[in-house]
């Protein structure tokens, strides 16, 4: 009964003066909003960089080959470097921890299609690759072992390949030509579109699919061959790479790293030349998390500044309502209010106050998702050339709500008002009730 009549009174002396409790709402507002806000933005992030690591399989490793530095190169001449099919059936069959493993060809090329032209990258595989890499199959089907193995001229078209090359015809059936090469591919089969991969940190460059044509691998190692020539400053330089990447499938995620350590080792002779690089998507996965606390930690931090802020907010107006409230405390004690009292009550202004902005706090939080949505949507209409230069995390982040933030903000905000509070309410409840009276 006592604390009722309390509250009661605490809350009409606020109403007293509305801005000044408004204002002051605002600040432990702000804070609460921006911890839940923060804190799903850097969820969102976290989230999408975990679910491109975890979509390339945590229980795969990948060794790319990578084009040496210049000075390693032959200026006048053919360098050849990368992963070889040696290797590749070496791998295959010495490590017993591995259970399967893909190897890809690729190399840029213009296809063609009568006066239709688009440059893409043609992508030398097997059947396992649509698995491996999320590709879905929206009309005919994918590249089969017999095709690979009776090295046929078929091939299987990416969406948006497609969409350029066959706007009012179906592709399936028709043939597909790359003039470079004089050849030409049957169409049997054509994706649905796939969103491309970012790039992970600087182990993995980004992946788009986009605009790909996939064959048979025999087929590419038989009709195009590892060599490519290039023209540059009057003299021809060429490329020898057998094999662009060979993806491993380890028979459990506990064997991951251990067989990592002994293809690392199988790859040592390639470290002189630099042209080997093994990415290991379960280490990449564990990194992120880590790097996920620790972000959070550190938006969890920035957005604490604006709850102490909010808080020195509560403790400034409330030293200034303890100075103009000096006669009514002084009354108060006369007529038999003891320091608890007295304390009691501004301690309970302040929490009111934290209570208050810590529930619109949280209000204004939930909407985070909706309003970063509507906000991405207004700036892509508007302003279309702005929205495309930005990163392509900004572009396609989605808050997730950090369900432990929200009782973690308000219990802060809560906290914060009582202990800003705490000093006001200490030097009201010491104040000598006969100055306190003749006080003006």
């Amino acid at each position: 009964m006592l604390w009722l009549r309390t509250i009661k009174l605490g809350v009409k002396s606020l109403w007293l003066h509305p801005m000044r409790s408004l204002l002051t709402v605002l600040g432990i507002f702000i804070g609460v909003a921006s911890v839940i806000w923060l804190l799903a933005i850097s969820e969102g992030i976290s989230k999408a960089a975990q679910e491109q690591i975890a979509s390339l399989g945590a229980d795969t490793i990948m060794i790319r080959s990578v084009k040496p530095p210049s000075e390693k190169l032959n200026p006048q001449g053919v360098t050849p470097y990368g992963l070889t099919r040696a290797e590749f059936e070496r791998l295959q069959t010495t490590i017993p921890t591995v259970k399967s493993a893909i190897p890809i060809r690729e190399i840029r090329r213009q296809f063609q299609y009568k006066s239709r032209n688009l440059d893409g990258r043609l992508v030398g595989c097997t059947p396992e690759y649509m698995e491996i890499t999320s590709l879905v199959v929206d009309r005919g089907h994918f590249i089969t072992d017999a095709e690979n193995f009776r090295r046929d001229t078929n091939c299987v078209l990416a969406a948006k390949v497609a969409e350029r090359l066959f706007p009012y015809e179906d592709p399936i059936g028709k043939r597909v030509s790359i003039p470079e090469h004089s050849d030409s591919y049957t169409v049997v089969g054509v994706l649905k579109h796939r969103n491309a991969s970012a790039a992970i940190g600087g182990s993995l460059e980004a992946q788009d699919f986009s605009s790909d044509i996939y064959i048979p691998i025999k087929t590419l190692q038989q009709r195009i061959g590892d060599t490519i020539m290039t023209r540059a400053g009057g003299f021809m330089t060429g490329e020898v790479i057998e094999l662009n990447q060979i993806t491993l499938r380890v028979r459990s995620i506990g064997e991951v790293k251990q067989t990592a350590s002994v293809i690392e080792s199988a790859m040592s002779s390639h470290s002189a030349l630099e042209d080997v690089a093994v990415v290991v998507p379960l280490e990449l996965l564990e990194q992120a998390r880590t790097t996920r606390l620790m972000f959070m930690v550190f938006m969890g931090l920035v957005a604490a500044i604006s709850l102490l802020v909010g808080g020195i907010g509560i403790m400034n107006i409330m030293l200034a309502t303890v100075t103009e409230r000096t006669r009514e405390i002084g009354i108060r004690r006369a007529l038999g209010a003891r320091r608890d009292d007295i304390v009691r009550q501004f301690l309970v202004e302040t929490s009111v106050l934290s209570v208050i902005g810590g529930i619109t706090g949280i209000l204004a939080g939930l909407f985070c998702r909706p309003a970063i949505v509507l906000l991405r949507e207004l700036v892509e209409h508007y302003y279309p050339e702005t929205m495309a230069s930005l990163p392509e995390v900004v572009r396609n982040v989605t808050p997730t709500i950090v369900p432990e933030s929200i009782p973690i903000a308000f219990g802060i905000s809560l906290l914060v008002g009582i202990v800003f509070g705490l000093y006001p309410a200490i030097r009201a409840a010491q104040m000598n009730p006969i100055e306190a009276l003749r006080h003006e």
